[in-house]
């Protein structure tokens, strides 16, 4: 199967800041990726790179099996962008900015944009001044969605968005992966990625330092537990994979636990007589937070 995006070992600098330092990306067909970093992590300089914008010092990038600095006008009309942060021309309707935008890549399907004006709720008879920023946020949104495309390139794409709106986003996102479409999402809105993504890549200062299935992924990350025990379970704070761990009142324990160590952990509880147990999955924030964790500690 041919990656819709593959880069390896992009580097950009500017003057003396090495905004990417060999990052690596893998986005296959029809998948949901999410990018995630802080704020100079190296994100928008990958999106610029990808959208033929930037061109990289050095490495390899493919996009749709072309190259993006070179083959950047074919490749836009098979790709669709929404940036994080709209600004719409102040004199034109809703409706006539997505129109605009849809002609500069070679039209929209019309039926499509008018289910997405609905869907979305959006007045599109205003004029782009009088707008919010969820409105000129819902304007890229259609504008994008309702062009046929092979990829659809998200940079924070639910900025302003209000929450019906967001499960609506995440609804015609679902849509487009049914029909084989792929998306790569930048986000910082962890409770999104993981409804939607099927991988996720971590940027840290332009290197990779996560990637993968997310399903994959969770097993790097701690689940949290809540156990109480008949006898003193003091012990299970020295078992491998245990970490954080106090006692409370009552026979109660808390701790965080490796998933490898699952099993073990568990028969130890079993044999002190586990009266009630709760474990909370490892969720997506404690991924991201436990890399950037880590970066801050070693520095």
């Amino acid at each position: 199967m041919t990656a819709v995006i593959e880069a390896s070992g992009l580097v950009k600098t500017f003057g003396r800041t090495r905004a990417l330092d060999g990052f690596d990306l893998t986005v296959q067909p029809g998948e949901v990726a999410a990018f995630l970093g802080p704020n100079g992590a190296g994100k928008s300089t990958t999106i610029r790179i990808l959208l033929g914008l930037l061109r990289a010092e050095a490495g390899a990038v493919t996009l749709l099996g072309g190259d993006p600095w070179r083959d950047a006008v074919a490749l836009h009309r098979r790709l669709a962008y929404v940036p994080g942060d709209v600004t719409l021309w102040p004199t034109l309707t809703g409706g006539e900015a997505i129109d605009t935008l849809g002609r500069l890549r070679g039209g929209l399907n019309e039926a499509r944009k008018r289910e997405l004006i609905e869907r979305f709720d959006l007045d599109p008879r205003k004029k782009g001044r009088t707008y919010s920023k969820g409105n000129r946020q819902k304007v890229a949104l259609i504008a994008a969605l309702a062009a046929d495309a092979e990829l659809y390139v998200m940079d924070e794409p639910t900025s302003g968005l209000d929450p019906l709106m967001e499960a609506e986003f995440q609804k015609v996102v679902r849509e487009l992966t049914g029909e084989g479409r792929t998306v790569l999402l930048s986000s910082h809105i962890l409770a999104e990625v993981e409804k939607l993504c099927d991988t996720v890549t971590i940027i840290r200062d332009g290197v990779t330092v996560q990637s993968g299935r997310l399903a994959d992924l969770r097993h790097l990350t701690r689940s949290a537990v809540t156990a109480r025990t008949r006898d003193d379970a003091a012990g299970i704070g020295e078992l491998a994979g245990v970490h954080d761990f106090a006692s409370g009142a009552d026979g109660l324990v808390t701790f965080s636990l490796d998933g490898d160590h699952t099993a073990d952990v568990m028969a130890a509880l079993a044999a002190r007589g586990i009266v009630a147990l709760e474990s909370a999955p490892p969720s997506l924030e404690a991924m991201f937070l436990s890399e950037y964790g880590t970066a801050k500690a070693s520095k």
